[in-house]
Formats: C-alpha cells, sequence, structure tokens
C-alpha cells in the first residue's frame, strides 16, 4: 500500500504529495558522522498503484526537462498547483517538449481503447462507443486523443491529488478485507473437523498469536527513543550524540530537502523487525505493511503541519520540542486494535453467504438452460431423423 511510496527524482513536480521545490542537496559533516554507504543510494521508483502511473511518470519526466517549467515550479506554491496556475504554464514550454507530450497523450489514449476493446470481447463482442467510454477516464481530455492541452494537465493534476489522497484510505479497506476473509477461513476450516480436531486446530492457532505477540517494547514511532534506535542500529552512531539535524539530512536519502513518505517508513524497518519475521507462521507479511502504513500515518499527521505529504526540516525539528516526541505515550499495534469490529465480520459474512447464494442460483440456472438446450437438440435430432425417414 504503502503507497508505500515515491518516485526518486519526481519529487520535484507530483501534486500536494510530490509537488515540491528540487532543493540543493544538504551535506553531512563527514568529520563527525561517517554514513553508511548504502545510505546514500537513491530509492527506487515505485508504482503509485494508480492505473495511469506509466503516464503520469512519463508526463512528469518531460515537464522537468523543460527550464521555463521547472523556474515557474519554484514560484508557485501548493494552492496555486491544485487550483490550476501551473497548468496555463504549459501553453510556454518548448515545443519539443509539447511534441513529446502529444505523443505520449497519443499512446495513452490507444492504451484506453486497447483496454475498452479487451473488455468488449469478454462481454461478448457488443458494439461499444469509444468516446462515450473515454469519459470515465477523468485524468485526460478524451474530447480531443492527438493533442496535450492545458486542460490535459490540469485533469492530470486533479486527478491524481485525489485519487493518491484516496489511497491509503483504500489499503486500509482492502486490508480490512484480508483480515475477514483470513478469520472467516479460519472458522470454515474449523467446521470441517471433529471435535478433537477442532480443538488442537484453536489450541495451535492461540499459541501462534501468543508467540507474535510476545516481542520486545515497540517505541512509539517518530518519538525521541524510536529515532535514537535508528541511529544506533542503523547508522551505527552514539546514542547520546543524537542530533536532530543530523539524523534528518542522514535520512534524507535524496538529498532534496525534505522526508518524503517512503523515507519516512523506511525508519520503521527496525521496530517492525521486532514483531515480525519472514517465513514463521504466526507472522503475517501483509500485516506488516499495514503497521507500516499506519506508523507512517500517524507521524505524518503529528509532524506534517502543512499537510503537504513531505516533512520539512523545520517541521521536523518543530515536533523535536514536542512532548509527544520526548514523552511519548506506548504504540497500540494491530494486536491491540484490530481491523474490523463484531458488528463488521457479522455483516462481512452475511455478504459472502449472499454472494455464495447468488452464486448457486445461477450455477442452477445454467445448469437448468444446459437440460433445456439438451432436451431441444434431443427434439432437433428425433425431427431431423424423422425427416431423413421421410425422403
Amino acid at each position: 500500500m504503502l503507497w508505500s511510496k515515491a518516485f526518486c527524482h519526481y519529487t520535484v513536480l507530483l501534486l500536494s504529495l510530490w509537488f515540491c521545490v528540487e532543493a540543493v542537496p544538504i551535506a553531512v559533516d563527514r568529520t563527525k558522522v561517517e554514513t553508511p554507504e548504502e545510505k546514500l543510494e537513491a530509492p527506487q521508483n515505485v508504482d503509485t498503484g494508480l492505473h495511469y502511473d506509466r503516464y503520469l511518470r512519463e508526463v512528469i519526466d518531460f515537464l522537468e526537462k523543460d527550464q521555463h517549467f521547472r523556474e515557474k515550479l519554484h514560484n508557485t506554491d501548493m494552492e496555486d498547483i491544485k487550483q490550476g496556475k501551473l497548468a496555463k504554464e504549459l501553453d510556454f514550454v518548448g515545443h519539443h517538449v509539447r511534441t513529446k507530450l502529444d505523443e505520449l497523450k497519443r499512446q495513452e489514449v490507444n492504451r484506453l481503447r486497447t483496454l475498452i476493446k479487451a473488455k468488449q470481447d469478454a462481454e461478448g463482442g457488443h458494439e461499444m462507443n469509444h468516446k462515450v467510454l473515454l469519459k470515465q477516464f477523468e485524468y485526460m481530455n478524451h474530447m480531443n486523443p492527438h493533442t496535450f492541452e492545458v486542460e490535459d494537465l490540469d485533469k492530470l493534476i486533479q486527478s491524481a491529488t485525489n485519487d493518491l489522497e484516496n489511497y491509503d484510505q483504500k489499503r486500509h479497506e482492502e486490508f480490512k478485507r484480508y483480515e475477514m476473509m483470513k478469520e472467516h477461513e479460519r472458522k470454515e476450516h474449523l467446521k470441517n473437523l471433529d471435535e478433537e480436531h477442532r480443538k488442537d486446530e484453536e489450541q495451535h492457532y492461540e499459541e501462534l498469536r501468543k508467540k507474535h505477540a510476545d516481542h520486545p517494547k515497540i517505541n512509539h514511532p517518530g518519538s525521541q527513543d524510536q529515532l535514537k534506535e535508528v541511529w544506533k542500529e542503523s547508522d551505527g552512531l552514539d546514542p547520546n550524540d543524537f542530533d536532530p539535524k543530523t539524523f534528518f539530512k542522514l535520512h534524507d536519502t535524496n538529498g532534496d530537502g525534505y522526508i518524503d513518505e517512503q523515507e519516512l517508513e523506511a525508519l520503521f524497518t527496525k521496530e517492525l523487525e521486532k514483531m515480525y519475521r519472514p517465513n514463521l507462521d504466526e507472522d503475517d507479511m501483509t500485516e506488516m505493511e499495514e503497521e507500516r502504513l499506519r506508523m507512517r500515518e500517524h507521524v505524518m499527521n503529528e509532524v506534517d503541519t502543512n499537510k503537504d505529504r513531505l516533512v520539512s526540516l523545520d517541521e521536523f525539528l518543530m515536533s523535536t520540542n514536542k512532548k509527544e516526541f520526548l514523552e511519548p505515550d506506548s504504540w497500540e499495534t494491530l494486536e491491540q486494535a484490530p481491523a474490523y469490529t463484531d458488528e463488521e465480520m457479522k455483516l462481512f459474512e452475511e455478504q459472502l453467504a449472499q454472494e455464495e447464494s447468488n452464486l448457486n442460483q445461477k450455477t442452477s440456472d445454467l445448469q437448468k438452460q444446459k437440460e433445456e438446450l439438451e432436451r431441444q437438440q434431443e427434439k432437433l435430432n428425433a425431427q431431423k431423423a424423422e425427416l431423413q425417414q421421410v425422403t
């Protein structure tokens, strides 16, 4: 989910989630701290989860290459970007950039048409109006499939902003369904066992649950204790020498002057390793990623005061003076905060039962149709045989 995720060199230009001015990399005083070499590697590009992810990346990549557009971006605040003022600067970018954007749009329109054709074939080849169906893709101006215009950039900004802001919530909902389905399947499995084996399975399940809960103390995400542990265990530095400003510079791995969501999530690895280990029956890696997402969201809510989903140095330093940083409450993990309520589980199982009933009814109807067709075929064969005898 995590969403979790960003572009390495795309942070210059990605809406309220990634739109930020590219800063001069901040140098770390290497006479005081030796940064592990691997910490300097730029993070890999991560899929945003949007179905138009590739198109979005390519448009951003070419806009970044235009000097005029980059200069305007430096003087445009987040709210103006969202309101479409930056999109109007598209009229002033270089001809070669506009030409490439036109090509990218035509490729994307062709991709969407291919998807529509595939859907048409899957649904029995019924004729579809491509222009009408393209309306559902709100991130581009479908009325003009040939050239990339101001309206296209504005639509792309608005759509990506809305979709990405809702992405985490969708991940939470998917995780909730995953957890409920896992519990449902466990209960269904128990139903098929005799009493003795059911008792053994329930005992085994309880043992796994206790083993998972038996882990070292989890530091509150973003607290002084948690960051000091990263400083010591990951950075190899003396906790007594912990310095927030140096810590920020070390973990701004792409040197853009901000800690983005991916750089922030990387800070929780040590905490997650206390609770989750691969290949152990009691530890679920899907749950680990949900825990990572919860930690990141919590810290962003506490630290990201301007809500651009990026942590600036000023925001970070300000947070280190708060009581929550110095004297945090204990962190409530997933095992202490179930993803769903009893009422939600009940409703989920009712829906599954209804879906199963509907499926069974459709299967029954199809079987009846098959039997009817077979009867009609037999009748036709009999009539054919009679005609052949007459002739």
